[in-house]
């Protein structure tokens, strides 16, 4: 094995972009992986415009081809849509330069893309770029089998998202409030949740929505919907880490009615920070949850605003019932999602690609 520090150059979101695949990287960062190797990160995105994002591109390959002879693994964040065919091109370049790589997949709904928005022509180009990982990391079991059709099984591993843990444990519970973070979009459920709002209002009076994130474009029926239910749902847009551990201290419920999803971090941190969480039972939710209903949240069927409607209500008038599913929600995160432990399994990862 080659002595020192793996050299690794990573690519993905840039740090700053509002979005899962960022939070990702910098959790690794704070939890110290960029001090167990020699690590480079490449931002091949920004949040802006088209011609923004084109341009930051550019830029990223340019510096790419500059930084790829001193490193030996390309680390690549890739989701599916326009990440997918963006770190494409990265991914066959380091091929081509017999690069050692490692894919980490992050995207929830890779399948809609791949099956349903991508040409014959386009997913055999995909996958013959895939299949040049030497390791392939998906975030759940359920992925792996999926993926499992694309890419050969052998270099498949699933490495769930796991995040820093907060040493302060919820203690309030009697708040009515209930917390939605990521993007306000309909994939994510907004929706449904939106039309439960109104059910619940009439049997709650006091409860609250706090939707944080922003807008995604083509939603702007939800976004009026949203706004002229303002007596009871607040927007406040795009919150901050400490803003994001001020509103889950303030609410009790945290609520993610996706129709699909990898494995989300706001779930994760809600769950960490010891919120009575609703999900939807997709994509690798399930496996973070435990799958044991009752025991660290609530599972429901995606798309039904009615059973949403009714198990948010129930929750409202259960107490002790948010404390106890926040708890052991908690107690679940603190054993087996210390990301500590994501940062060792890539090292050894890193620690066999180069040899």
């Amino acid at each position: 094995m080659k002595k020192g520090k793996s050299k690794v150059l990573m690519i993905g979101p840039a740090r700053s972009v509002h979005g899962g695949v960022s939070a990702v990287v910098n959790n690794l960062y704070e939890a110290g992986l960029s001090r167990q190797v020699q690590l480079k990160y490449i931002a091949t995105m920004v949040d802006g415009s088209k011609a923004r994002k084109l341009l930051q591109a550019g830029i990223a390959y340019i510096g790419f081809l500059a930084a790829l002879p001193f490193y030996q693994i390309l680390h690549v964040n890739m989701a599916a849509d326009a990440s997918c065919f963006r770190k494409k091109i990265f991914i066959d370049t380091a091929g081509f330069f017999k690069k050692k790589i490692l894919i980490h997949e992050h995207g929830g709904d890779f399948e809609g893309f791949y099956f349903k928005r991508c040409s014959e022509k386009q997913r055999a180009s995909i996958k013959k770029s895939m299949n040049r990982a030497d390791v392939f990391l998906v975030l759940s079991d359920s992925w792996k089998d999926f993926f499992g059709k694309i890419v050969d099984k052998e270099k498949i591993h699933v490495l769930q998202n796991r995040i820093l843990i907060p040493e302060k444990e919820k203690k309030d519970y009697n708040s009515r409030k209930i917390l939605f973070l990521g993007r306000l979009c309909r994939e994510k459920g907004i929706g449904e949740l939106l039309e439960a709002v109104p059910v619940i209002q009439k049997q709650i009076p006091d409860v609250k929505f706090i939707l944080g994130g922003l807008w995604e474009t083509g939603n702007e029926e939800l976004k009026k919907k949203a706004e002229s239910l303002s007596d009871v749902v607040e927007l406040p847009g795009w919150v901050s880490s400490e803003e994001r551990e001020r509103l889950m201290e303030e609410c009790s419920i945290f609520v993610l009615p996706t129709w699909f999803e990898g494995q989300p971090v706001s779930l994760l941190e809600a769950m960490a920070a010891g919120m009575c969480v609703v999900a939807a039972k997709v994509g690798g939710i399930p496996q973070i949850m435990g799958e044991e209903k009752g025991q660290t949240g609530i599972l429901l069927p995606p798309k039904d605003a009615k059973a949403l409607a009714d198990t948010l209500t129930w929750l409202l008038n259960e107490e002790e019932t948010r404390k106890r599913l926040g708890e052991q929600a908690r107690s679940r995160m603190v054993e087996q999602y210390d990301i500590s432990s994501n940062v060792k399994a890539l090292v050894r990862y890193y620690e066999t690609l180069k040899g």
